[in-house]
């Protein structure tokens, strides 16, 4: 029952009003962002391809070719404006792109050279989607074509002798994993394994930042209080307390992940449904076929591969409450917990950092040997050590997470069964608050 009430008191203060709102806005603006995502791809991918023409040549070959722009479902809006200046033509236009076909165009294409096209766009970011929809190069390659085809009718070329020359060889591509094999490309295959392997990498950081700056914080404001003191000379075993606040961190740390899994998972769906939905029918036909092929290359986890996932994500918090506490038991003032929760924020961010860009097992073994001794970066990498069948390095890093965590808890519970939890402190030669109001009583 006394276990129970600290549990009760421990979550009362780990879920107070402030994280509370913290998480709720957090979620708030993932789903934002994923719906600020989800309008600028939709308006990428379902405006309709418009392009405006400055054809200066006037030219029946010129005409020509702007109407086989509007055949091939292109919005063609034609201006006339001579003025060299591209900047003051774009604003009289009213336009954001514009291509300009200079005069002797169509004679350089008859003469057999190369003609000069000029193509203008208005750039108003730098954000990539923004300037979608300002492209020219869709009429750019339209225009390409259309000479293309002139100079071919002129060869004595055949359409179907252009199209061997433009793909010259059919390739299938197949890909290998051990020894299962798809007819797939492994460029589509890593664009679907990094989608579905970017969610946990990202959740894992968070929970780590988080859980640690909480309990961190929470520990070291009882010892400045005095209430840690107080708490501890209760008729209550110090193992009921040690326990009920790592369960109330465990608690609220699920808790924080449910809620950031929810909000990513949110916006990554924003980012990729709208682009996906709308890509044309040769690429979006190929969707079914990866899935497939995903499962017939043994890349598709079932549910003990997820349970095992979770068993290490249990350990990676497990180890960063106890690592929490013994560096929470440190600190003499709030200033000191932003230098404490250090070493654990860099702990987090070398292997996500890494497993976000690189193979961690392609790595050379030294930096390989440092990068796994941080018992982080098997949570990190579980996922993709389970997609390609590298249990041995799998269970090594669950056997070694569960050592880590077993020499955390030791100090952690020796710390609090000992007085030294009141008067550790990492000062440098300073003498800790708690030894100087000692002295003076």
């Amino acid at each position: 029952m006394k276990f129970f009430n600290l549990l009760k008191k421990e979550l009362a203060e780990l879920l107070n009003v402030q994280t509370l709102i913290s998480l709720v806005v957090a979620m708030g603006l993932l789903m934002v962002m994923g719906n600020v995502m989800t309008d600028t791809i939709e308006e990428a991918v379902k405006q309709e391809y418009t392009v405006t023409i400055c054809d200066r040549d006037k030219t029946d070959f010129t005409a020509d070719m702007i109407e086989t722009l509007r055949g091939y479902g292109a919005k063609v809006t034609e201006i006339t404006d001579e003025s060299e200046d591209y900047a003051q033509l774009l604003a009289n236009a009213d336009k954001e792109n514009l291509v300009i076909i200079p005069e002797g165009f169509s004679a350089a294409v008859e003469n057999g050279e190369s003609p000069e096209l000029i193509s203008i766009a208005r750039m108003k970011s730098a954000a990539m989607m923004s300037n979608v929809s300002n492209s020219n190069s869709g009429a750019e390659s339209l225009i390409r074509r259309c000479v293309s085809d002139v100079f071919s009718a002129n060869a004595g070329l055949t359409p179907e002798d252009v199209q061997l020359i433009n793909n010259p060889v059919s390739i299938k591509s197949h890909t290998v994993i051990s020894d299962k094999s798809a007819d797939v490309s492994a460029d589509m295959i890593m664009s679907k394994v990094m989608m579905q392997n970017m969610l946990l990498p990202v959740i894992v950081f968070v929970l780590i930042m988080m859980t640690s700056q909480g309990l961190m914080s929470g520990i070291s404001n009882e010892k400045i209080d005095k209430t840690l003191e107080t708490l501890l000379s209760a008729p209550v075993s110090r193992t009921a307390i040690l326990g009920s606040k790592m369960l109330a961190a465990t608690i609220v740390a699920m808790l924080q992940a449910v809620c950031f899994m929810f909000g990513f998972s949110s916006m990554m769906s924003g980012a990729t449904e709208e682009a996906t939905a709308d890509l044309a029918g040769s690429i979006a036909a190929q969707i079914t076929p990866i899935d497939e092929a995903l499962e017939k290359l043994g890349l598709t986890l079932g549910m003990g591969d997820y349970i095992l996932v979770g068993l290490q994500l249990f350990l990676t918090i497990m180890i960063c409450l106890c690592l929490s506490l013994v560096l929470g038991s440190l600190v003499n003032d709030a200033k000191q917990t932003q230098t404490m929760i250090m070493p654990l924020m860099f702990g987090a961010m070398i292997p996500y950092m890494i497993s976000m860009l690189a193979d961690i097992n392609t790595l050379p073994m030294a930096v390989r040997i440092f990068v796994y001794a941080i018992p982080f970066t098997h949570t990190f990498s579980a996922i993709p050590n389970l997609m390609f069948d590298n249990m041995a390095i799998f269970y090594i890093g669950l056997a070694y997470q569960v050592v880590i965590f077993a020499v955390c808890l030791f100090f952690a519970l020796r710390l609090f069964k000992s007085d030294k939890i009141l008067t550790a402190t990492l000062n440098f030669g300073q003498k800790s608050k708690y030894k100087k109001s000692s002295k003076k009583a």
